[in-house]
């Protein structure tokens, strides 16, 4: 491993290193040559665990990004083979094992996300996705253990730290969970092959797997293999990204509206702005100087700026630009009713409906659905600042404003916020 330097020749790598992906490099100097003067062929494995990726999974996502833009090709490898045995890293027991199907179902989910951040085709730096389930599936084991099992000494593998950290606390690790990192480092051999890849990046958790994966390469076919690998990121409050106590942040919007999504980014510290506009977005650097070094209320306008940027490139400008209107509608409106008396219903009520003269009645409004029904008759009633037309007009949670509230009015100066509890 050489430790990076700011000096970077190459493009890419002063990317890498002025955005603040990098962490380790097992040839700095070498890798940047090669940089400057070839297009790169680098991937990231990604296992089929869920239908979706979450915000952990962005920095790597960004990685390949900065690649493409750099002049280089990206190989998104997606693990159908390796899905179905499992990562041990990180994980103090067995993960669940998932069906074939499951993982096909999940692969289909996770390919929608990488169309939004790279350009994928044939040309010489388009994004290709590639299955390790194509060779790790056709594997014989005798062949394997004589062509690729020779490579590895046991006693290097007890070292590695998802399996070290298991055997210290006298955990089990079965022989399936310990053949991952040769499956893995396999992968890096094969790309090498087929794609002529020698570069694979992943996270400070992978940089064990991905060494071994470089060496093998090398072993194997004399290939030139590198590895590269990005810092956890954290929040300035020492949280993992990627989950929340409301839980994980999805990429894909059937998992979390682009909304959500946006409101994540938003709510930031203070002291991540300048590091997130760097990692998660492609904002000039200069530009994001500036913007880190605002304060008080300037530094909230940063925060939507980093909101608006980040949401676009997961759900286009559109969805980005939507979001960030409700947001400010949402404060508008808030700022505007925050006098206003408010009503509690039951949510599973709100959430099946309920007419309009029975909504006027949970709200305090009226008395009785009677005189709910006479005051819609009367044309005094609204929902939402809009006319109630009929008495068993349907109200439910649909018609919520960006605040959560449902607002109701009888006459011109009675309003009540309905909320679910």
């Amino acid at each position: 491993m050489t430790t990076p330097t700011p000096e970077a020749q190459s493009e890419f790598l002063r990317a890498m290193t002025g955005r603040g992906f990098m962490h380790q490099c097992t040839d700095f100097a070498a890798l940047d040559a090669k940089a400057v003067r070839e297009p790169v062929t680098a991937y990231i494995g990604f296992d089929c665990t869920a239908d979706s990726l979450h915000v952990g999974s962005l920095v790597q996502i960004m990685m390949l990004r900065w690649l493409q833009k750099t002049g280089h090709k990206p190989i998104v490898l997606m693990g159908g083979g390796t899905t179905k045995i499992g990562d041990p890293s990180g994980k103090d027991e067995a993960r669940q094992l998932i069906t074939v199907e499951q993982i096909q179902q999940n692969m289909a989910g996770i390919r929608s996300v990488f169309e939004k951040f790279l350009t994928f085709g044939d040309g010489p730096t388009d994004a290709v996705i590639v299955d390790n389930a194509e060779w790790l599936d056709e594997l014989k084991y005798i062949p394997l253990l004589r062509d690729v099992g020779r490579h590895f000494s046991v006693n290097r593998m007890l070292t590695m730290d998802s399996v070290k950290t298991r055997l210290e606390r006298d955990q089990p690790l079965s022989f399936l969970e310990f053949n991952y990192m040769i499956l893995q480092a396999y992968d890096f051999a094969e790309l090498a092959r087929r794609h002529g890849c020698a570069l694979q990046m992943g996270g400070s958790d992978q940089w064990g797997n991905i060494v071994m994966g470089a060496d093998l390469a090398r072993r194997m076919d004399g290939s030139e293999a590198y590895g590269l690998t990005t810092p956890l990121i954290t929040t300035s409050g020492g949280a993992k990204m990627g989950k929340t106590a409301a839980g994980a942040i999805w990429l894909n919007e059937d998992r979390l509206s682009a909304y959500d999504y946006w409101q994540f980014w938003r709510n930031m510290g203070d002291d991540d702005v300048g590091k997130f506009l760097r990692l998660f977005t492609d904002m000039d650097l200069a530009e994001i100087a500036r913007l880190e070094a605002l304060d008080g209320a300037e530094l909230n306008e940063a925060k939507k700026i980093l909101a608006t940027a980040a949401t676009a490139m997961a759900h286009g400008q559109a969805a980005a630009d939507a979001a960030a209107e409700t947001a400010r509608q949402a404060f508008e409106l808030g700022s505007q009713e925050a006098d206003l008396p408010t009503a509690e219903a039951p949510r599973d009520q709100l959430e099946a409906g309920v007419p309009a003269f029975v909504a006027l009645n949970l709200a305090g409004l009226v008395k009785s659905n009677g005189e709910g029904r006479r005051l819609i008759k009367g044309g005094g009633a609204r929902l939402n600042d809009k006319p109630i037309t009929a008495d068993d007009q349907m109200i439910s949670l649909k018609d919520a404003g960006p605040n959560g509230a449902i607002k109701l009015s009888a006459g011109k100066k009675r309003h009540v916020l309905l909320r679910a509890v």
